[in-house]
């Protein structure tokens, strides 16, 4: 009797069902892996206002986040050594295309690094998504910088550009929004 109470009470005021999620969130475990994912999403915010602000992106930024991405690995729900394994072998292959782009002058030794780093904590399933919005935001954003907007992301040094003074991209602004995108929606389906 009671039980088909609650259930009609239920149905005729849907906020009691609110009431009883918002319950079971809050006696919900802690989820310890967020923890080094907030430090990637803080890096990655960090790296990205780095390059924006001077177009490099501090050797420090990229240590930090491979020194967290093995905290990560080893407390996330759902990754083993295994797809470890696959996640760095995914991040040595697009660091080898990164260098080879880097050696023909097409994208900056620090934009290589924070790709491949990213591609690290993405993981093998999730860097095709990764490459593909690193490529949609960053030309979102060269389109932007040939605007007059340019001289308010970029100030007085964002000079119009010519034949003989093209303008700096600063992609790891793409890169980390990328990764941040891939990254961590996934951290929060449990």
């Amino acid at each position: 009797m009671l039980d088909g109470a609650n259930r009609l009470a239920e149905s005729v005021i849907p906020s009691l069902n609110v009431t009883h999620q918002a319950e079971r969130a809050m006696t919900a475990p802690f989820a310890i892996h967020l923890v080094p994912v907030a430090g990637f999403t803080g890096v990655m915010a960090v790296a990205a206002f780095e390059d924006l602000r001077r177009l490099v992106i501090p050797n420090r930024l990229t240590l930090a986040l491979c020194v967290l991405w093995p905290f990560y690995l080893a407390i996330a729900p759902n990754l083993g050594l295994a797809s470890g394994g696959l996640a760095a072998g995914c991040a040595a292959a697009v660091f080898v295309v990164g260098a080879l782009l880097f050696a023909r002058g097409l994208i900056g030794g620090g934009d290589v690094k924070l790709l491949a780093v990213a591609t690290l904590w993405a993981g093998p399933a999730a860097t095709p998504a990764l490459l593909l919005w690193t490529g949609l935001l960053g030309g979102l954003l060269s389109l932007i910088l040939l605007t007059p907007l340019r001289m308010v992301l970029r100030g007085p040094a964002g000079a119009a550009a010519d034949d003989g003074n093209p303008i700096a991209v600063p992609y790891g602004v793409a890169i980390a929004a990328a990764a941040i995108i891939v990254t961590i929606p996934p951290n929060f389906s449990w």
